[in-house]
């Protein structure tokens, strides 16, 4: 079960607010860091992003035989559709 920690802030005239600084520090969102908004009917979920979003994928594969279980999974997809 995760915990919440509830910190309130205030909405500025020019719709601006402050992460506050325990958060900041936590996720490591610095100036010019990039955030992504997300409505999910009720609540909204913020998420920072990577600076380049790209690195999260590299090496993914390494070490794998990735034309090998492309190929096994579409034998299995023509054995299915057969």
């Amino acid at each position: 079960m995760s915990t919440r920690n509830i910190i309130k802030t205030t909405v500025s005239h020019r719709y601006q607010t402050v992460i506050p600084a325990g958060i900041r520090e936590r996720y490591n969102i610095r100036e010019g860091t990039r955030i992504a908004w997300i409505d999910q009917g009720g609540e909204i979920k913020i998420i920072p992003l990577p600076a380049e979003p790209g690195k999260l994928f590299r090496g993914a594969g390494k070490g794998k035989d990735l034309l090998g279980l492309l190929m096994k999974y579409r034998e299995k997809e023509r054995k299915v559709n057969e």
